[in-house]
């Protein structure tokens, strides 16, 4: 049961792996269409030139809608941009060293996958949230992890740092996270497989209860 002292849940928008070409005018649209708390930039194989050029325009974007912009994986590039925070996996650094690198407003996130372990020592080196999954099968990613809702229900009873819900999120199949508790739920194969509007609308409705 979802503890009422606890703000509404939001959602957590990750991007697709390919933002160029006419990726800005849709994540435009979609924050447009439906509220996201934040906005996770998730791109591989390019140097950090490159994603950095990638990044300006989805970074404005979010600005201009009071969105929090996360750089996922490199407290280098989260620096180099001046972005609101950074996303961790296990292998892409400490919290402390993101905490020293971008100051104390940063937003720092860490992957925990199904584990309460490694939330806990996420929380104890100050991440300001945790990421749980995958919930679902999910084809945005390989998920060598899956988690199941007692986490989130678990969790939101001990501690007070959000926690987010991830892998495979869809409008259809959120409510159950929701429910146990996720702070945030995340998304993007639901929203960037079809139509964007469509989907931040779904989801909209969905978080409303």
């Amino acid at each position: 049961m979802r503890d009422s002292r606890r703000p509404a849940c939001q959602l957590y928008l990750i991007s697709p792996l390919d933002v160029s070409g006419a990726f800005p005018d849709r994540l435009a649209r979609a924050l447009d269409a439906g509220p996201a708390a934040a906005f996770q930039f998730r791109v591989k194989d390019v140097d950090q030139h490159e994603a950095a050029r990638l990044a300006e325009p989805l970074q404005r974007i979010c600005a201009d809608r009071d969105v929090a912009f996360i750089v996922n994986d490199s407290i280098s590039l989260a620096k180099r941009l001046g972005a609101d925070g950074v996303h961790l996996g296990q292998e892409d650094g400490d919290p402390r060293e993101a905490r020293s690198v971008l100051g104390p407003s940063a937003q720092v996130g860490v992957t925990c996958h199904g584990s309460r372990h490694l939330a806990m020592e996420a929380g104890e080196a100050g991440a300001d949230y945790v990421a749980f999954g995958a919930f679902y099968p999910t084809t945005t990613k390989e998920a060598r992890h899956r988690a199941e809702p007692p986490i989130l229900s678990w969790w939101t009873t001990v501690f007070e740092i959000p926690c987010v819900a991830i892998g495979g999120i869809t409008p259809g199949n959120a409510a159950p996270l929701i429910a146990a508790g996720a702070d945030f739920i995340a998304a993007c194969g639901a929203v960037w497989g079809g139509d964007e509007v469509a989907a931040m609308q779904a989801f909209a409705e969905v978080l409303k209860g």
